[in-house]
């Protein structure tokens, strides 16, 4: 059982397990706001709601720097599995510009591919092809992003989540 814990400004910080949770709670550095209705938590000193969301006390201060790493995995999912050139199902990652002209594995410089395209495209730049990009290339933004678990979610956790989209 995972719990969501918002920041003292409602905005999703982090996902922790409901022991965390619940020790937060304990030592006042937390509220409970939803809770697990009918799966008590049973403790030697009595019975506890089981956490959904908590919200802190205080407001933690997070860095603006919290970027997200660039995986294969993350660019497919940032385009949807579709290709930045044609539109189709993407199943590879391509540099706009190659790595051998000196491109580098940034978010603004790696698109979805499908095969057919990073085949033909090879080395060369989309200029060079006469093509154009179907969007501008970005860093994902969002609690989806910045949030490990969110994509797993409890129904309990979708008003907050929303409120920080």
């Amino acid at each position: 059982m995972r719990t969501l814990v918002l920041n003292a400004g409602y905005e999703p910080l982090a996902i922790v397990s409901f022991k965390r949770a619940l020790v937060l709670v304990m030592n006042d550095k937390a509220t409970v706001i939803e809770r697990v209705e009918d799966d008590p938590v049973w403790g030697s000193h009595g019975v506890y709601d089981r956490p959904a969301v908590i919200i802190l006390a205080r407001y933690v201060r997070v860095p603006n720097s919290r970027r997200v790493p660039v995986t294969r995995r993350g660019v497919l999912r940032r385009d949807n599995h579709r290709c930045g050139y044609c539109g189709k199902a993407a199943s590879t990652i391509d540099h706009v510009l190659p790595r051998s002209r000196g491109g580098a594995d940034s978010w603004e410089n790696l698109v979805a591919c499908c095969l057919r395209c990073n085949n033909v495209k090879s080395d060369r730049t989309p200029q060079e092809m006469r093509w154009e990009l179907r969007f501008t290339p970005r860093p994902p933004h969002g609690t989806a992003w910045t949030v490990r678990g969110t994509e797993r979610s409890d129904p309990r956790w979708e008003p907050y989540l929303e409120l920080a989209a």
